[in-house]
């Protein structure tokens, strides 16, 4: 599994990915990390496949004490199946998750770790200084579904928004959009039901000073790219894919 720092500050943003010794059936995803001096947020944590290789890489940079709060954006296995693992590892941890899905969620074990639901319009996560916007994103894809916005380090986690099936040995950022928008085309309008939802996110999040957007799934954009995803995503017509 690849480590990539792509925030540097009086905090820390780490993304992993990339897990070359995945089986080739099972979807690669992007998992990132949160850090701040005695703290330390796992986002999007991944499926029970990928618990070993994240927590060996997660102790790279925090002991397993200082790992105090997880994210889900929303109820997939590839997001959070791995919580039962989670909750044997850690002993004083919560997770931040939707509300509507705590009674699927916790069908993966949550009994050590503290549920804590998160309402329709979002809430906040601060973790020391650091206080992240939990964003709605609702119906992109799951019907009740967040991301993280990061005011300070100026990252948006966007879970399924933006992804694209990638190799293991692909670079961590867009290299060239106008080439990359095809692995995104079919997955945006298969994955994605609804353009009222999506242009609802989209006047919400153009709002915000970006300089990465960090998906679940392939490759980040950053300084430029930022925008021709959101003018592309804008344009797109959704729910088509069948």
């Amino acid at each position: 599994m690849k480590m990539t720092k792509i925030y540097e500050g009086a905090h820390q943003w780490v993304m992993f990915g990339r897990d070359e010794n995945k089986p080739d059936n099972i979807i690669d995803s992007n998992q990132y990390i949160v850090r701040t001096a005695n703290k330390c947020l796992l986002l999007e944590p991944g499926g029970t496949e990928l618990f070993a290789p994240m927590m060996a890489a997660v102790l790279h940079h925090a002991p397993v004490e200082q790992i105090t709060d997880l994210f889900a954006s929303h109820q997939d296995p590839d997001v959070i199946s791995s919580l039962g693992l989670w909750d044997q590892a850690l002993s004083n941890a919560k997770l931040h998750a939707p509300a509507l899905w705590e009674g699927y969620i916790r069908h993966f074990g949550c009994e050590s770790i503290e549920y804590v639901p998160i309402p329709d319009n979002g809430e906040t996560i601060k973790l020391e200084s650091v206080e992240l916007q939990i964003i709605p994103a609702h119906y992109l894809h799951s019907p009740c579904n967040f991301h993280v916005y990061d005011p300070q380090a100026k990252i948006l986690m966007t879970g399924s928004v933006g992804s694209a099936w990638e190799s293991a040995g692909a670079p961590v950022f867009v290299e060239r959009f106008d080439t990359h928008v095809e692995k995104m085309r079919y997955y945006h309008q298969r994955w994605m039901p609804s353009n009222q939802a999506k242009r609802a996110w989209i006047d919400r999040v153009r709002n915000l000073d970006i300089d990465i957007i960090a998906p679940q799934h392939g490759r980040m954009f950053k300084g430029d790219d930022v925008k021709r995803f959101l003018d592309w995503f804008d344009a797109l017509q959704v729910g088509t894919g069948i």
